[in-house]
């Protein structure tokens, strides 16, 4: 990732044309390795965030925006865009999206029961929301991805030994996951996209991943972000998670069957990613091996 520097004068010239003022301070804000992300500190004591799309290309942004939009008037818990003066949600930088947010007070997310029950009902609310009409139904992180690497491979005449095995693991993946309830998914539930006031999710950010797809995936990926420890599964945390999601949406029998399919698709699509960011696209940094992480996940012993 190529970080964008922004200078204190540069966010000043942005807020104005959002019709903020009087910026005192501007900090490079930690996390996301797809964006530039600063907090913005205003005389009023308000709090902004700038965000630089540095892979996203701006038609991509505008429909990202769209459907979070579209879930922040279905009540869901996640920072509104902001508008320019001009009624556009994005300014374009030189082919970048630069976009505006309010800035949400709150932690990271821990891994505790209340904590992980919160976010078991959060979760459970975004998949009772009707699905929009333009939503996509293409999970990026998934077979998207797993095929990118395949045509890079095949381009490179290199099929590496990860790449072989995330072929072999994935080919009749879908098979055995099955025909499985549908809709809008988050994709992404790690600790740094949720945040939380007292053990309660108050806003859960980065919908970059959003589509329609198997929700009961979209819960095994929660429990891929938060639900382990040390390399192992931590059943207590997976107990709190569905305990939150089932006060609102039950699993059917066929979602349970599939858990630790979809489990292996979801902990299988982190590590494609990982392998793409920082083998391919970002290699030669301290993050090279990170895809192992996910990859030495595969059988453990799950609590499902």
């Amino acid at each position: 990732m190529t970080y964008t520097d922004v200078s204190l004068n540069e966010a000043s010239e942005v807020i104005k044309l959002a019709g903020f003022k009087d910026l005192l301070s501007i900090e490079e804000l930690d996390g996301g390795w797809a964006n530039s992300n600063y907090i913005l500190s205003l005389e009023n004591n308000e709090k902004l965030v700038l965000k630089i799309w540095n892979e996203q290309s701006i038609e991509k942004v505008n429909y990202l925006l769209k459907m979070t939009n579209y879930i922040i008037e279905k009540k869901f818990p996640t920072p509104k865009p902001i508008k320019f003066i001009d009624g556009n949600y994005i300014l374009n930088k030189n082919g970048r999206a630069w976009t505006l947010l309010p800035f949400i007070q709150g932690k990271w997310l821990e891994s505790n029961h209340l904590s992980l029950y919160s976010l078991g009902i959060i979760q459970a609310k975004l998949h009772s929301i009707e699905p929009p009409k333009a939503l996509k139904n293409e999970f990026s992180m998934g077979y998207k991805l797993f095929n990118k690497l395949y045509n890079i491979a095949d381009e490179n005449n290199e099929w590496t030994d990860f790449i072989k095995f995330l072929k072999n693991e994935t080919e009749e993946l879908l098979i055995k996951i099955g025909h499985l309830p549908k809709g809008i998914i988050h994709g992404d539930l790690f600790s740094d996209n949720v945040l939380a006031i007292n053990n309660e999710v108050v806003a859960v950010l980065d919908f970059e991943e959003i589509c329609y797809d198997f929700l009961a995936f979209d819960l095994v990926m929660t429990f891929v972000g938060f639900g382990w420890e040390k390399g192992e599964p931590i059943k207590e945390r997976w107990d709190s998670i569905l305990e939150g999601y089932q006060t609102i949406r039950v699993l059917s029998d066929e979602e349970i069957r599939a858990l630790p399919h979809l489990h292996k698709l979801a902990t299988l699509s982190i590590a494609a990613w990982r392998y793409w960011q920082f083998v391919i696209n970002l290699p030669n940094t301290a993050h090279s091996d990170r895809y192992l992480e996910m990859k030495n996940r595969l059988g453990k012993e799950l609590p499902f």
